[in-house]
């Protein structure tokens, strides 16, 4: 990160569209991720090499985060999209750590673009786990007059994520700049790792929210189907 302003910039034109260095960033983070996956598909190994026990740890580890709140049968449905969106926000949170570049998190278009996806992907598995009627259903229930609140639920919970991402990531970069620009980099290294602490969380903090988000549209389908099971039972 440098002493610049930490206003988003635009860097390039493409015609009428403006292309910030936000974009050119989080471009370079995915050329990054497609780089690294491709090299550890290349790799794969029945014996693994340091990169591909790497991986497996890292993947190993957040199936178990999705075991504990998701249904046994969408946990490998789920885990590609969460693993790669803790993955994309964690990197993005550190990258502003390298001099010359910004966080992508500290820009508000990203962490709603973001905040979108996940919105989107509740809703994704939701339907696909019993239709887009079904899934949509449980908005008016018990009752239809409840229907406007759980709108405004699902929209507010939306805007408080990209928010509360954007806020505290924005907050965090000036702060270290702040302190650069009064200590330069004779800054001491155990402050500088209270950002790396700091984006750490805050990567845990949205990923957890996102798999809550998704857990929820899959555990009403879950109680759905149990429910529809025990009246078969009945029956």
């Amino acid at each position: 990160m440098n002493g610049s302003e930490l206003g988003v910039e635009i860097v390039a034109q493409i015609g009428p569209i403006g292309i910030s260095n936000t974009v050119v960033t989080t471009w370079g983070i995915m050329l990054l991720f497609t780089l690294l996956a491709l090299a550890v598909r290349w790799q794969l190994k029945t014996e693994p090499n340091r990169l591909q026990t790497a991986a497996e740890t890292v993947l190993i580890a957040i199936e178990e985060a999705l075991k504990e709140l998701l249904p046994p049968g969408s946990v490998r449905r789920v885990l590609p999209f969460v693993a790669t969106l803790w993955l994309f926000v964690l990197i993005a949170n550190l990258i502003g750590l390298i001099p010359g570049l910004h966080s992508p998190t500290r820009d508000l278009s990203a962490t709603s673009a973001l905040a979108v996806l996940v919105f989107v992907a509740s809703h994704w598995f939701g339907i696909r786990g019993r239709g887009f009627k079904n899934h949509f259903r449980h908005y008016a229930e018990p009752s239809i007059i409840l229907l406007p609140f759980h709108v405004i639920s699902e929209i507010s919970r939306t805007l408080a994520l990209a928010v509360r991402l954007f806020g505290n990531m924005m907050s965090l970069e000036m702060a270290a700049l702040l302190v650069l620009l009064i200590a330069g980099f004779l800054v001491p290294v155990p402050l500088l790792m209270l950002h790396v602490v700091e984006a750490v969380v805050q990567a845990y903090i949205f990923g957890m929210l996102a798999l809550i988000y998704i857990a929820g549209a899959l555990e009403a389908d879950t109680n759905e189907t149990l429910s529809n099971s025990s009246e078969e039972n009945h029956e």
